[in-house]
């Protein structure tokens, strides 16, 4: 049985996962990589290249066989090389009484006071065991297998983070790393598929997402809820609960609040207001048919502007970047498409803030103070965000921020919806909402961005940042279509 490093990655990401290795092992179709994931490939690719660049006199050993690419570290090793990038440590192992062959290939070993620094370049910009726990098992396994194969540990181990700054990690002999190997290696090796709760938003970034959501579907999975966390599907689980049917059979509310599940590195009580979510959820699902609880409590008026942000995450970027504001108004008095985008050099950020704060400032001299609609909290905190960055010279951002109404509390609030979540496409598509665009998504337009700021053909440019206008439009007429869904409602009996 192999197992190489990169395990503890299909182990963990995008979220822990027993049933991806099962499925991996075995040579299961996963779907093809997306524009966003070959994105993040190909900087971290540029990311390590430049970080190789800064080392002097590196023994490249890319090329040939394992055990080739093998001999030659060892050999290197020996000579005293004052760099290496891609080593390879191969060392055989019995792990619960199962013959392994375990394989790692760190990017660089320096040499350092007699010995070497193993470092791996990535692209996150958090390097801490919380939330990357996959980067220090995979460091802590090429200590082990430099250790086992040269008979000493390495002098350090250092993760050159998506900052640039060295990180150093702990070496515990391998120790953590090893057990978690012995729990991929019975995930591996399993005889029969292991279950694992499928979640809506935890799965979706998964290869296997369009082959275990269906099944989770015509099973009628608890999982599938969207307050049913991991920790909770699985205790349920455990009591033999295998269905939404089975789960509204066997609890009321008081006796589903009473349930313990795992929560960080203890446990937690369902609790009564879960709980009365999960049950509704459950029978929404099982009728197919939505449960209205409460009259939508809207905001009054004749017009509305319509608010979406696209922008790329501090992992990306060194502090996080809005590179489209988008608005329009609807109603009554209609207005026109208006979009702030931010230029492509070094002062295209704050020249992006300055043209949306023009039209925010247009909008509000020709309809007074309207609500600014959005779903969820990311353009509240985007905007308390550039206030803090460049300021709000005329208060237009403050008048903005008063005037925003979040939908998504609001829907959430007096609809219990047959759905797995409430994201917007997911909300849209049930009200009936059609898109014109075949790609779209906040991942694909972020990956077309990156696309648009690395071409020097402008004719290409443009033609990229037509098609995320036309995305972020369409997010605004969704949005809308909610909102008037919404509407509808906020006279009917409850």
């Amino acid at each position: 049985m192999r197992l190489i490093a990169s395990d503890f990655y299909t182990y963990l990401r995008p979220s822990k996962c027993g049933l991806r290795l099962y499925l991996r092992e075995r040579g299961v179709e996963e779907a093809p990589e997306s524009p966003f994931d070959a994105l993040l490939g190909k900087l971290g690719e540029m990311h390590e290249a430049a970080h190789l660049a800064t080392l002097p006199r590196v023994v490249d050993l890319r090329g040939g066989t394992i055990d080739e690419r093998r001999e030659r570290t060892i050999r290197e090793i020996r000579n005293g090389a004052s760099a290496i990038y891609q080593a390879v440590f191969k060392v055989e192992e019995t792990i619960n009484g199962t013959a392994c062959e375990i394989v790692g290939d760190p990017d660089f070993l320096i040499r350092a006071d007699g010995g070497y620094i193993i470092r791996d370049s990535k692209l996150s910009r958090r390097v801490t065991e919380k939330d990357h726990p996959e980067i220090f098992f995979q460091l802590g396994l090429y200590g082990w297998l430099y250790e086992r194969t040269i008979g000493a540990p390495p002098r350090r181990l250092e993760v050159h983070g998506g900052t640039g700054e060295i990180i150093e990690i702990e070496y515990d002999h391998g120790r953590a790393a090893l057990l978690a190997l012995s729990k991929i290696l019975s995930f591996k090796k399993a005889t029969e598929e292991p279950y694992s709760p499928v979640g809506w938003s935890r799965c979706s970034g998964c290869g296997f997402f369009g082959r275990c959501w269906p099944l989770a579907e015509e099973r009628k999975d608890p999982a599938i809820l969207p307050d049913v966390d991991r920790g909770l599907a699985e205790v349920l689980r455990g009591m033999g609960i295998t269905s939404i049917e089975e789960l509204l059979e066997r609890f009321d509310e008081p006796d589903l609040a009473e349930i313990e599940r795992p929560w960080g590195n203890g446990r937690r009580f369902v609790g009564i207001r879960r709980a009365e979510k999960i049950l509704r959820s459950a029978r929404a699902h099982l009728r197919g048919e939505e449960i209205l609880i409460a009259r939508p409590e809207l905001p009054p008026g004749p017009d509305y502007a319509v608010f979406d942000l696209e922008g790329i995450p501090p992992m990306l970027e060194d502090t996080g970047k809005i590179y489209l504001w988008g608005l329009k108004v609807y109603g009554n008095r209609p207005g026109r498409f208006m979009a702030a985008t931010a230029g492509f050099g070094p002062d295209g950020d704050l020249r992006g803030w300055e043209d949306f704060l023009g039209i925010a400032k247009e909008i509000f001299n020709d309809y007074g103070d309207i609500p600014f609609l959005h779903w969820h909290s990311y353009e509240r905190t985007m905007l308390d965000m550039y206030v803090e960055r460049y300021g709000d010279r005329e208060g237009i951002a403050a008048r903005v921020r008063r005037n925003l109404f979040d939908m998504l509390p609001a829907t959430k609030g007096s609809v219990v919806l047959p759905l797995p979540g409430y994201s917007l496409k997911a909300v849209e598509k049930y009200i009936g909402f059609d898109r014109t665009m075949d790609e779209y998504g906040g991942d694909w337009a972020m990956a077309k961005y990156i696309e648009a700021v690395e071409t020097d053909d402008e004719e290409k440019r443009q033609a990229v940042m037509d098609a995320i206008l036309k995305y972020n439009l369409e997010d605004l007429e969704a949005t809308w279509a909610v909102f008037l869904w919404l509407r509808e409602k906020a006279d009917r009996e409850v």
